[in-house]
């Protein structure tokens, strides 16, 4: 990749990297400083058409820039003369424990960004005992992602067109040991993605095509399956419930009312997200929907959240509103396509750093002592 070689080009003269020695064990990754730092390094590495495909939202992006601003109209309220000496970041969920309430989200066709792909994010995620929930388009089988991961892997399901072709990718998943599967519902018409066809209108396509060339291994032996299905209604939870014994998520719920309609209809849990900004052009941040559906579910399942965390302060700010866990997507493949998965564990690493002193802040020694009057909302919106 020509593009990966121009980076590494300019890594060895970035200033950022001043100061490594020629040959030096350090890897370079530990040296980026920030969450934040890794999405310029990211652009740098990758192709403009890749780039774009990672990069854009809908419409205007807003969407996208609403998931990160949002964070900012809360506020910690820090607690004093608490012993914060040991501090407990792991939580459970379904019976599983993880090391930190910091996941990996599911992103498509990884090998665009790194040649190992969901391979290397897989064992940055077991490295550190981190949940990851696998992308229906992931570029590698889910079997050789839960060989190299181990437990702890889930899997996102865009459901197709037919229930037919629904059922294949249930069964396969479940057959390969994913004890969750996540349904994505907040795509069911199509996307208008200006920002990605502008860039892919200025690449050359042909560049690429070893990424793509045989990149959805999922989809074998499903013909026309397409991704999402327009007529998509409750009574899939329940088809799909009675389906598979895997736990059942609904990934894309942003309302009280969707939220109480999902714990009837039998849900097993939800994650709040508007698929990173991708979905639509609500022009609303994923955690300011996260009280509305909390309240909608009364406790009785549990509430995950993505879209916008560059910070730990981020995910506090989440967990004190009511979320079980908070997953991170475009971060990780920042640092996945900078570094491969020194990346991923870098950026877990630096997140899973300002989760704890944030805790210890605000007097949180463990993630169930992180509750309501951790957090301010400020009311300032716009």
């Amino acid at each position: 990749m020509s593009n990966r070689r121009e980076f590494l080009k300019f890594l060895a003269g970035s200033p950022l990297f001043a100061g490594i020695a020629a040959g030096a064990a350090q890897d370079p990754a530990t040296r980026v400083l920030s969450v934040k730092d890794f999405e310029a390094l990211a652009q740098k590495a990758l192709l403009p058409q890749h780039w774009g495909y990672l990069a854009s939202g809908v419409d205007d992006d807003r969407t996208v820039r609403a998931n990160e601003d949002a964070y900012a109209h809360y506020q910690l309220r820090f607690r004093r003369l608490v012993d914060v000496s040991r501090i407990d970041t792991s939580i459970e969920l379904f019976g599983a424990k993880f090391n930190s309430p910091i996941f990996l989200c599911p992103v498509g066709s990884q090998a665009a960004f790194h040649p190992e792909g969901e391979i290397a994010s897989a064992k940055a995620a077991q490295k550190s005992n981190t949940l990851q929930v696998l992308s229906t388009q992931t570029t590698v089988a889910v079997e050789r992602v839960i060989e190299a991961r181990g437990g702890g892997l889930w899997y996102q399901l865009y459901t197709t067109r037919s229930w037919a072709g629904a059922q294949q990718l249930v069964r396969r998943a479940q057959t390969a040991g994913c004890p969750v599967v996540a349904v994505t519902v907040d795509t069911p018409a199509g996307r208008n993605t200006e920002t990605q066809e502008r860039f892919r209108r200025q690449s050359d396509l042909s560049t690429c095509d070893n990424c793509h060339s045989g990149a959805k291994p999922m989809f074998e032996n499903l013909p026309n399956a397409g991704l999402t299905d327009a007529t998509l209604a409750w009574d899939f939870v329940k088809r799909l419930k009675d389906f598979t014994t895997m736990k059942v998520l609904l990934k894309g719920l942003e309302t009280r009312e969707d939220a109480e309609l999902a714990v009837e209809n039998g849900a097993d849990g939800i994650i709040v997200s508007n698929h990173g900004g991708r979905a639509g052009e609500s022009g609303r941040g994923t955690i300011d929907c996260l009280s509305e559906v909390v309240a909608g579910t009364r406790g009785r399942i549990p509430v995950l959240l993505d879209g916008g965390v560059r910070r730990g302060t981020d995910a506090v700010k989440a967990l004190a509103l009511g979320a079980s866990a908070v997953g991170i997507g475009r971060p990780y493949i920042w640092g996945l396509a900078s570094f491969g998965q020194p990346g991923v564990e870098r950026v877990l690493g630096i997140l899973n750093r300002e989760l704890n002193l944030a805790m210890g802040q605000c007097g949180a020694r463990s993630v169930k002592e992180i509750g309501r009057a951790s957090v301010i909302d400020t009311g300032r919106r716009g």
